[in-house]
């Protein structure tokens, strides 16, 4: 095992979780750090997203449940402090990404390899704090598992999130014509200086009615749904012959599918989980990093973050998640102390609303 540095924390600050609940139950401690095994890399972590996935991991109904109490945040982004006699390939200092299950929130968290990546040359960790859950997610479901292709034409719902508008750059960079949804405008023009041919302000007026005259009556060929609840019903009935609809997230609630509106002009529902790539196909996993690696490089995709807040105030940024009141990519600096950071578009306090 590479020891170490000499000079880290005896105890380390972390975001922890004591009892399943609201995110106003997460506390900010002082706990031991994590401890790495032979296989094993334990990454200091400067930046860490905070994603819809936390939320419902600390009310105890994501799939992965920890044992209490534990930190949230289910990815990473900092430098190799140490790694395991069974660990090729990262040195201490490397930067890196990493996918970890949960422990995200915290100043030091242990990643496996297989999941951890190197930042290239140019990325900034902000960026790539901003670049991995969302992209890599809607990534995986649209190349993998949606199979869209080059002149098909996407439908992107939640466009106005941080999933959502990564699937709007990755449909671009893919080649589709790419029509945004979403339920503010303010949202839409965001999706659409991230690359959206079209908007369609479903809050104003019926879903499957703008996307039939956006698209000649004909629809689209895949839709891209991280939303759910009802508005899955006109998503579907938007679908041309042979489209595929990803089912990604359920922020409106869990829809139910009949089967026989799939029958129908040939459609496929399709799940798409970043948990099946991490545990099943680690191999496209890593393409996926790739593909957006260089794409970033190209200027293809902008993984830009809408806010930074510092780790105190996760639980707040949590909340505002649950209630839809984020847009865009937020952030947390594990590393700024309680000092706030603006970024791209402004101050944070206006970017949550």
């Amino acid at each position: 095992m590479t020891p170490p540095r000499a000079d880290g924390p005896a105890r380390m600050r972390a975001i922890v979780c004591r009892r399943w609940g609201e995110p106003e139950g997460l506390t900010l401690e002082e706990v031991p750090p994590p401890v790495p095994g032979p296989g094993d890399i334990l990454i200091g972590v400067r930046r860490a997203a905070v994603n819809y996935a936390d939320t419902i991991m600390v009310r105890g109904a994501y799939q992965t449940k920890p044992d209490l109490p534990f930190s949230p945040g289910i990815e990473a982004v900092g430098e190799v402090l140490a790694r395991g006699e069974a660990v090729a390939g990262f040195a201490p200092g490397d930067r890196v990404m990493a996918l970890v299950w949960h422990g995200g929130f915290a100043e030091q968290v242990v990643a496996n390899p297989v999941e951890t990546f190197k930042l290239p040359d140019g990325m900034d960790m902000d960026s790539a704090a901003a670049l991995l859950g969302a992209h890599v997610s809607s990534h995986v479901a649209l190349r993998w598992q949606g199979r869209l292709e080059a002149g098909e034409t996407l439908l992107v719902l939640g466009a106005g999130g941080g999933v959502g508008r990564a699937a709007v750059e990755i449909g671009k960079a893919m080649g589709a014509r790419v029509i945004a949804a979403a339920s503010a405008d303010e949202r839409l023009a965001l999706a659409r200086a991230h690359g959206a041919d079209e908007t369609v302000n479903y809050a104003a007026g019926d879903l499957r009615d703008a996307v039939a005259a956006l698209t000649d009556g004909r629809g689209v060929d895949v839709c891209f749904d991280p939303v759910g609840g009802p508005l899955f019903d006109r998503a579907l009935s938007s679908l041309a012959w042979g489209g595929r609809i990803l089912l990604i997230g359920f922020v409106g609630g869990i829809q139910r599918i009949p089967a026989n509106r799939l029958l129908v002009k040939h459609r496929s529902a399709l799940g798409s989980s970043l948990r099946y790539f991490r545990n099943q196909r680690p191999d496209l996993l890593r393409r996926s990093v790739e593909a957006l690696c260089a794409w970033y490089a190209e200027g293809r995709v902008r993984p830009g973050v809408t806010a930074v807040y510092p780790l105190a105030e996760v639980p707040a940024v949590m909340r505002a998640l649950i209630d839809r009141r984020v847009v865009g990519r937020v952030i947390a600096a594990v590393d700024d102390g309680d000092r706030r950071a603006e970024r791209d578009h402004g101050a944070a306090s206006n970017v949550i609303c």
